[in-house]
């Protein structure tokens, strides 16, 4: 059992922030989520600071069952309250005597939100009940569910589509769940069809008519969910449901940082505790990572390019004043602001990319010069080093020093790839290189050409430099380029090392894979040593 801190002051609660990342974003196609999992991620969103966690369907499924009775003795929630979900009770059943209902209770959770139907088609085709039933059904539900001293919060499936049928019902709906004691009445645009204009339209008049505290749930059908959940707010609505990173079933649900970001930024609504917003780009990392989904480059606000500046014309105008092509500071939702350099880069990009890597360049035209046109002649040749920064500090030093970064000096390597009868192969790479006055030679197998030719240049350098033990090749990317055809086309590798500490990016261009991996490999064992303080050779 943990010990549970002192909970934090808790925010207003005029406003709510309501994630669902463990009961809708886990419909996600490609996730898959163990009781572990969901206890990890809640402790995230916890330390994010949301106001409330939907933990799942308890009585569903023996995992969210089983997630209930753990959070409540493994988590010390500091800011959030945990949610179970269900629906209201079956047509024909009385209340006290529908077991999911009663699971819902046995949750102990403080909070329940109820899915009920607000779409008449969907009552009677789907429930197989009447309008009438229904109503009676949400009725019963959250008042049985309130006189045992539970919140809750009602989820009208489908409401936009029914309103457009039968408006009069869907309010009827909203109604009968507020009067029965549901605090929040969350109208969902489950099919995620609408637009901006449309949801605002519709949530201004349903507030207007009903006198019920509103929410909005909107799914990503038409791209428009964090768009539409920021219109729903715009015109009353007071609670937001989203997912983290924009989880959820088909394309996804709306996103609970940039809606979280745009909340607090752009609004200037205080939704989360002092100083978690920072957290925000660290949260949606790690809940990626416990996901197991590469985190998306491009996601707004915490995405690893969303102040990332490529174009010279940029970076001669964010050299005068970052906030010109920036419409935030990075540093406010926990991310910072990169240079890219390519071939489009300028005087400003490459200026302003030694300063992010620690070089002053602003008093040295010439060198900044020389590093333009390298870069651009060799992007010309297939490089690429807006993705691989090692590389291009690699290539800036040796510009600025006049002489490579060298820890050895290579005499040749070969590799060489067996096809055995019985179709099986075998993978062989030897290396001939001098270090520190001393010729090495050092032979190694492995699962690939490249991968023993990796194993074969680590036997010949761990002996002198020991420092070599501790990198790891985490990613490796081939790409045939444009400019010849068939196998005689030019091919680019990248590879991604790290030291535990850290991680980098090179880049090798050649005519076949062997050679490009290989001056890939020759930077990131260089980049390492200098990042490990080690004296290159003169």
């Amino acid at each position: 059992m943990t010990d549970a801190p002192e909970p934090e002051p808790a925010l207003s609660d005029a406003f709510h922030v309501f994630d669902t990342t463990l009961r809708d974003g886990a419909q996600r196609e490609g996730i898959n989520l163990t009781v572990t999992d969901k206890l990890t991620i809640a402790r995230h969103l916890d330390d994010f600071g949301v106001g409330f966690i939907e933990g799942g369907w308890p009585g569903a499924n023996p995992r969210d069952t089983e997630f209930f009775e753990r959070a409540r003795t493994e988590i010390g929630f500091r800011h959030a309250q945990l949610v179970a979900f269900g629906a209201t009770r079956k047509a024909g059943v009385r209340v006290e005597d529908d077991p999911q209902v009663a699971a819902l209770l046995d949750s102990q959770a403080p909070v329940v939100t109820l899915v009920a139907k607000s779409h008449v088609r969907h009552v009677e085709l789907a429930l197989r009940t009447t309008p009438e039933e229904n109503l009676a059904m949400v009725r019963d539900t959250v008042a049985h569910l309130r006189a045992h001293g539970r919140r809750v919060f009602l989820d009208c499936e489908h409401f936009f589509d029914g309103y457009a049928l039968d408006p009069a019902y869907a309010k009827q709906v909203v109604r009968t769940a507020s009067e029965a004691g549901a605090d929040v009445v969350v109208l969902c645009d489950t099919n995620g069809g609408m637009l901006p204009a449309q949801v605002a339209a519709v949530v201004r008049t349903v507030l207007a008519d009903t006198g019920a505290r509103l929410g909005i749930h909107a799914q990503d059908d038409t791209g428009c969910a964090v768009a539409n959940t920021l219109a729903a707010v715009d015109a009353g609505a007071t609670h937001v449901q989203c997912t983290a990173n924009g989880y959820g079933e088909r394309v996804g649900n709306s996103n609970l940082f940039p809606v979280v970001a745009a909340l607090e930024l752009k609004y200037g609504r205080r939704v989360l505790p002092e100083g978690k917003l920072a957290e925000t780009t660290r949260i949606s990392h790690a809940i990626a990572e416990v996901v197991n989904l590469t985190p998306s480059t491009h996601q707004p606000y915490v995405g690893v390019s969303a102040f990332a500046h490529k174009a010279g014309l940029h970076a001669s105008a964010i050299k005068i004043d970052p906030d010109l092509y920036q419409h935030i500071d990075p540093a406010l939702v926990g991310n910072s602001m990169r240079m890219l350099v390519s071939d489009m880069a300028g005087r400003a990009s490459i200026e302003l990319k030694g300063k992010e890597l620690g070089f002053d360049l602003s008093g040295d035209r010439e060198l900044v010069g020389r590093v333009v046109e390298r870069v651009k002649e060799r992007e010309l040749a297939g490089y690429t080093y807006e993705a691989a920064d090692a590389s291009f500090e690699l290539l800036l030093r040796e510009e600025a020093e006049g002489r490579p970064l060298r820890y050895f000096r290579v005499e040749s390597w070969r590799a060489i790839v067996e096809d055995r009868p019985d179709g099986t192969h075998a993978n062989e790479a030897t290396v001939k290189l001098w270090a520190k006055g001393e010729r090495l030679v050092a032979t190694a197998e492995g699962n690939g050409p490249v991968h023993a030719l990796d194993r074969a240049l680590r036997v010949a350098l761990e002996r002198i430099y020991p420092q070599l033990a501790g990198l790891e090749l985490v990613d490796y990317k081939v790409r045939i380029l444009e400019g010849r055809v068939g196998t005689g086309s030019i091919t680019r590798v990248l590879v991604s090392t790290s030291d535990g500490q850290g991680e980098w990016s090179t880049v090798g261009v050649a005519e076949n894979v062997i050679a490009a991996s290989w001056q890939a490999l020759d930077d990131a064992y260089a980049y390492g040593l200098m990042r490990a303080g080690v004296e290159p050779q003169e």
